[in-house]
Formats: structure tokens, sequence, C-alpha cells
């Protein structure tokens, strides 16, 4: 089908449809915050609103041509998979990520209700709008389309609608219980598109994260006495900046990132400091700095976590020869045979980054619908993290992503979408159709 014909049998994004749609989904949204325990999402809320649309059209109830399941794994918790067949088996492709759940949202720090939708021209507010609740609401639209008019189509078309997104540390509930079940299989026949990305642009490279904790033990004593103290502010301090060192010698940018356009290099940095409290007068027993290490997908987790976990041994063995802070600072008590110890640990929910493949054809009529539609195409590399579709990558699905929102208001106060970039994402999707139904699978 050329891309004239789809593109005007399918029309422009309704904005009336949209605007209702996306109405219902966002006023769920204070019941899908996703921060347990003390918010466990149900994400079925947001789903019954996409199957009410989506089921009228279907073959089990409408007499329609979408194939549309429920798929849950938790109460309360399920995914949807819609799909509008094409008449050859062996080409496929699918628009998945947009999740259902969404981040917090304290009412009383925002301009408007997060928890139901605004509309300012342009402009429609509220939490989940741009991350990604939008989205949902977008390819929803798309499949309905798909399924009133009726296109001869030699590609199936699938749309995954996921729960448990915001939560990695949750597993088995969304779209990694979905592929472990074969649920996804097919979809490796042809490209993958995860829309939970914004700014309409390719997102083709994202960050790897390593959540860690350092800890430094030392002796408690008065601060007038420093020479009968080891101070564990002192030793991490000086332990750290010798970590950061050895980190970027062994991890320094990697040649591939310049290809990609990320915007910064690996890197590990402190972002929290905690100690068991006392008057100011005392030198404290013990001290935590917390971090994270964000990492370009060019380098493994596993490998910087072997790493960490050697210098911080090293340290211990040789305290004695890390730079003190003074004349009389230091990380051993010989007479009372004490050493200051360091001790390291990591979130087990880390993250591993993507590079997209710049050779696939996804990745080519993606940029391609892009100029087409927004007017020029930029892809760019973020080193923050996405859960999720690496393990896609590993499993040998082509993951492209992009996405319609706004990335100034990405788990941000006063979140908003503009409609007019979510009509240009409905139109990025309708010349991806139409390129990839041109040619061979």
């Amino acid at each position: 089908m050329e891309s004239s014909s789809l593109k005007d049998l399918v029309g422009p994004l309704d904005r009336g449809s949209y605007v209702s749609l996306l109405s219902k989904i966002i006023g769920e949204a204070r019941h899908v915050q996703n921060n347990p325990p003390e918010l466990v999402p149900k994400e079925d809320r947001v789903a019954r609103h996409v199957l009410d649309v989506l089921l009228p059209l279907s073959t089990s109830t409408g007499g329609g041509p979408l194939i549309v399941s429920h798929v849950s794994y938790s109460d309360g918790r399920g995914n949807i998979i819609a799909e509008y067949p094409g008449c050859d088996p062996d080409r496929i492709l699918s628009f998945v990520g947009c999740h259902m759940d969404v981040v917090t949202a304290d009412p009383s720090d925002w301009d408007f209700d997060p928890f139901s939708l605004s509309v300012d021209g342009d402009k429609l507010r509220g939490r989940g709008t741009t991350d990604c609740l939008g989205h949902v609401a977008l390819v929803a639209e798309l499949m309905r389309r798909l399924g009133e008019t009726r296109p001869a189509l030699k590609n199936t078309v699938v749309a995954v609608f996921i729960a448990n997104e915001e939560n990695s540390s949750v597993l088995g509930i969304g779209v990694d219980a979905l592929v472990k079940d074969g649920l996804l299989n097919k979809l490796k026949k042809g490209p993958l598109f995860w829309i939970d990305t914004a700014d309409k642009q390719p997102c083709i490279g994202t960050g790897g994260m390593i959540a860690w904790k350092l800890r430094a033990t030392g002796k408690l004593f008065h601060s007038g006495l420093p020479h009968k103290a080891i101070n564990p502010l002192e030793l991490a301090m000086e332990a750290l900046r010798e970590i950061q060192s050895r980190f970027y010698k062994d991890f320094p940018p990697h040649p591939k990132e310049e290809v990609y356009g990320f915007a910064t290099p690996s890197t590990i940095k402190p972002t929290q400091w905690g100690y068991p409290g006392g008057g100011v007068n005392q030198i404290p027993g013990e001290c935590t700095i917390s971090g994270d290490v964000r990492l370009t997908p060019f380098y493994s987790t596993t490998d910087v976590v072997k790493k960490l976990q050697e210098y911080v041994d090293d340290l211990n063995a040789n305290i004695e020869k890390l730079d003190s802070r003074g004349p009389v600072s230091n990380y051993v008590l010989p007479d009372e045979n004490l050493r200051g110890k360091l001790s390291i640990s990591f979130d087990e929910a880390m993250m591993s980054g993507v590079a997209c493949n710049l050779e696939s054809r996804g990745f080519h009529v993606l940029c391609k619908a892009t100029e087409e539609v927004v007017g020029y195409v930029k892809p760019y590399s973020i080193t923050g993290s996405l859960p999720l579709i690496r393990e896609l990558q590993d499993e040998g699905f082509d993951v492209q992503t992009s996405g319609y929102g706004i990335m100034a208001t990405y788990h941000a106060r006063n979140e908003y979408c503009l409609f007019s970039d979510m009509c240009q994402g409905f139109q990025v999707f309708i010349s991806i159709i139409s390129q990839l139904e041109v040619g061979s699978a």
C-alpha cells in the first residue's frame, strides 16, 4: 500500500476521540502510581478504557479484524496485546512499551490537578500525559483506526500495552513475563518500536545504571582529640576520590559514544550522604556515601561491579597509604590495633544501557518517517536509563525507540504533552507502516 493511500484512508489523529480517551485514562492516574509498598498500581483501571476502544473492533466480541488479548500475571495488573493481521505471516512490526503505570505526583506541588486531564489550547496536562499514558492513548487510537478502516496490509501490526514499567525491581508482571512465556516471539520477525521516550526524535542510545553505597567505618571520638579517632567522613571522601580516579581510567570515553551522540561518557558520582547522627563536636563512628554509575552501553555492568569491588578490596588492604587530611588525620590506630574499613554494596535492580542497531531497516524507516513528518531527523542518546529494553534486545528483538511527549516534563511536576506532537507521532506511525509495506520483509 502506498504511503499516501494509507495516510488518506486512516486519516489524521482525531482530537475529540484522542482527548476523550486520554481524559478517561488520566482520570485513573492516581490509582496507577507505582511506588511500592505504599502505592501498588492497578493497571487494569487503564486497561479497561483501552479495551473499551478496541474490543468492539475485535474478532472475539465485535466482529472486527483486531485480535485482542488481556494477559495478567498479578491481580488487577494486566497487559494488552492487540493485533491487526496482515496477509503475510512472515512480515510484522510492533509498537511496544506504552506502559499503564506512572510515577507519583503530589497535588500540593502542582499548579493543576495531576490526576485529571486539563486542556490549555495545545497543552494536555496531567500525570502521565508524557510518560506514558499519552502514548497509551495514541497507540490505542492507531489500532482503533486500523480496525475501523481495515486497510489491506502485508504486515501484521501489533501493539503491546504493558504493566509495571516504573518499578524494575518487581519482576514477572509486565513485558518481561510476556517474553518469558513466548507471547511476543513473533515480534522478532520485524522491527519493534518502543514508544516511551520524548521530543519526537529517535533515541538511539541509553545508559546503564548501577546504584551503589560506600560505607566507611572508623572510630567514634571527641572532635577535640582527633588523633584518637578514625574519621570515617575523611576516609569515605578520600576513598571515593580514589575510586572515581580508577573508574575513569578503566572506563574512559568510548569511541562509539561519539557515533551515537551521547551527551556524556560513563560516570560515577555521589548523590547522597548519611551518618548515624551526633553532636557537631563528635567524630562519628561510621558514614555512608550513596550514588550511581551511569554507563554507556559499550561497557558491561558486570565488569564495573567487579572492578568497584576490587578497588575497595585494594583500598582496605592498603588503607594506611590513602591520602589523609591534616597532621592528625589517620585511618589506622596501631596502638589499638584498629583500622578503618570500607565496604561497598550494590542495588540488585541495576540496568544495562542500549545501543540501537543503526543498520536495521527499523531504524531507517523511523528516521525517514521522522524527517518526513517532523521536518528533520536528529537521533540522540542519553545516559538516562530505560528499563526492560536491553533485555528485549538481548532476546533478539530489533528495538528502536521514540516518543512524542516533552522530555523536560518527564517525572516532573506540572507534566504535560502537546496534542500537535501526538498528531505528528500518529503520522510517523502511519509512515512506518507504509514504508514497511514496500519491498521484501
